[in-house]
């Protein structure tokens, strides 16, 4: 599916196993901008053997986006695709999933630093 710059580490795997989720996850909550915003941080990510300050920053976002961190301010497009989202539908969980998914491989790739501002350095190289 991917070629891997080197041995792929927790993140890559679960970017390239979980990218179909988290593309529809995207659509769900954030509509055809994030859809195409995580479809090139998948592309991206995937491609480097490290994490650079872009793709860190686009998982922090993505991250947020996942975790509703939006969803009350009106002024976000999020608050309005989450209004629309059913809670009782099953993407609910799998949304839920791919969160605390996406929160494991950061904790192993980037530890602390994920909640961190990002630098202007690589955050891994």
């Amino acid at each position: 599916m991917f070629d891997f710059p080197r041995q792929p580490t927790r993140l890559h795997s679960f970017l390239a196993e979980q990218g179909e989720g988290l593309q529809n996850a995207a659509l769900l909550l954030g509509g055809r901008p994030w859809l195409r915003r995580v479809q090139r941080l998948i592309d991206e990510a995937c491609s480097r053997p490290g994490i650079t300050r872009k793709i860190g920053r686009e998982l922090r976002e993505l991250r947020a986006l996942l975790h509703l961190e939006h969803i009350h301010d009106i002024d976000r497009p999020e608050a309005a695709y989450f209004a629309e989202l059913d809670p009782n539908e099953p993407y609910v969980e799998e949304i839920c999933l791919l969160a605390d998914g996406l929160d494991d491989a950061l904790e192993a790739e980037l530890g602390n630093a994920v909640q961190a501002t990002p630098s202007d350095k690589t955050v891994m190289s």
